[in-house]
């Protein structure tokens, strides 16, 4: 081993060499001095673009800011121009127009009162008869025998009571001369009262006879008329509207289940019931004129009367029942026709009429707005009926006051509005 190696075991410093110094990299040459110039002039320019618009920005908001601002003095100075109505008193008379149903003045089935076949028709749908005018006849020949039989047992009868006279008077003639010899003594008192009560039983024999003769008087006269009930004839003046039998058919007497012959109807007056509301009711009476219209008939009116009223409403639909007679001499209504009902009735309670488009209709209930000074005021109503284009109201305006027509929705009560003249005719 040399001398210059240590030892085993022992630790010897090493020995670094010193750092190397680099030397400063020297600076890029200096750029062209109009470059630098460039640059800020960019940076200005974009300052100045940017300060524009937030310069630009701030003005408009301004401007709007201002806008709304005007809008809203302008709304709060606002007074908007308003079409008006006058609120005007009622007159003395409630129109009405109800629909209605015309029918004839009388109308009857014919039934038979006699059975029997039909021998012969005189009439059919659409006749027109009289009083007492024959319709039909009817023939059951039994009848004829039954009355036969009926006029026989009453001549039986008749016999049988003269014959029971005859013997009464017999009795008292007897009882008579007995009694004298009763009493002289020549006839036993038995044979008296035999004599007596023999007469007295002979009276109430004829009694019974003159019931029986009567009771079969009554027999056959019931007969004779079910003979005259063949000849069905027509109870008043009218038109045949139905018939229902022809030449041959069976006809029952009395049948509970028979159908009527003929149908007759009286049109010469037209009998029309109509039920009238209750607030329009009160005022109704006897004589109040009417007028018919027919929808088919537009150029024609037809005048009535109010004849009967029920005098009492129906509970279920508060309604009173009237009817009215109208003349029909030319046979221009028929039975049947719907039509119209115009009543001009007595008012019995002072109201107001108000135009339809001035009510204002929200969840309180119903109002108008008046004016009055300038200045609006929202006032509830009382609704009595709808007209329309006009509502009958009784409380909560008065006669002339003026209303809005069509009222903003945003008016409030107190609100300043200006009445808007009217236009000038054309």
């Amino acid at each position: 081993m040399s001398d210059s190696t240590p030892p085993p075991g022992l630790l010897v410093p090493s020995v670094t060499s010193p750092p190397r110094t680099t030397a400063p990299t020297p600076p890029p040459p200096d750029p062209d001095p109009r470059h630098g110039r460039g640059r800020l002039l960019g940076l200005g320019l974009f300052t100045l673009l940017l300060a524009g618009a937030l310069a630009f920005g701030a003005w408009r908001h301004f401007i709007r800011y201002r806008q709304v601002m005007e809008t809203a003095e302008n709304r709060r100075n606002f007074v908007p121009k308003v079409r008006v109505g006058q609120v005007r008193a009622s007159g003395g008379m409630i129109r009405v127009i109800l629909p209605a149903t015309t029918s004839a003045f009388e109308e009857a089935g014919i039934f038979s009162r006699a059975s029997g076949y039909v021998e012969k028709r005189y009439v059919d749908i659409g006749s027109r008869v009289k009083t007492g005018q024959l319709l039909a006849e009817i023939t059951a020949p039994e009848l004829d025998r039954q009355i036969a039989q009926a006029e026989a047992t009453l001549g039986q009868t008749e016999a049988a009571l003269r014959q029971t006279q005859a013997n009464m008077e017999l009795a008292r003639v007897t009882y008579e001369r007995d009694a004298k010899l009763v009493a002289q003594g020549y006839l036993s008192v038995q044979q008296g009262d035999v004599d007596r009560l023999n007469y007295q039983a002979l009276l109430g024999s004829v009694g019974a006879s003159q019931a029986n003769v009567a009771a079969q008087r009554e027999q056959v006269w019931v007969l004779r008329q079910q003979k005259a009930y063949q000849r069905v004839v027509a109870p008043f003046d009218g038109v045949v509207t139905r018939r229902n039998i022809d030449t041959g058919s069976l006809v029952q007497a009395d049948a509970v289940s028979a159908t009527a012959m003929f149908t007759l109807a009286r049109d010469n007056v037209i009998r029309i019931q109509l039920h009238v509301p209750q607030d329009a009711a009160f005022g109704l009476a006897p004589g109040v004129p009417a007028v018919v219209r027919v929808p088919e008939l537009p150029a024609r009116t037809f005048p009535g009367t109010v004849t009967r009223l029920a005098e009492a409403l129906q509970p279920d639909t508060r309604t009173l029942l009237a009817e009215i007679d109208v003349q029909n001499p030319d046979g221009a209504l028929s039975p049947g026709i719907y039509c119209t009902v115009e009543l001009r009735i007595p008012r019995k309670s002072p109201s107001l009429i108000v135009p339809g488009q001035a009510v204002i209709f929200d969840r309180k209930g119903l109002h108008v707005a008046v004016v009055e000074d300038g200045v609006a005021h929202i006032r509830d109503i009382t609704e009595i009926r709808d007209l329309g284009t006009e509502v009958e109201v009784s409380a909560g305006v008065a006669d002339g006051d003026k209303v809005i027509l069509t009222p903003p929705v945003d008016l409030r009560d107190g609100d300043r509005v200006e009445i808007r003249p009217d236009a000038p005719p054309r």
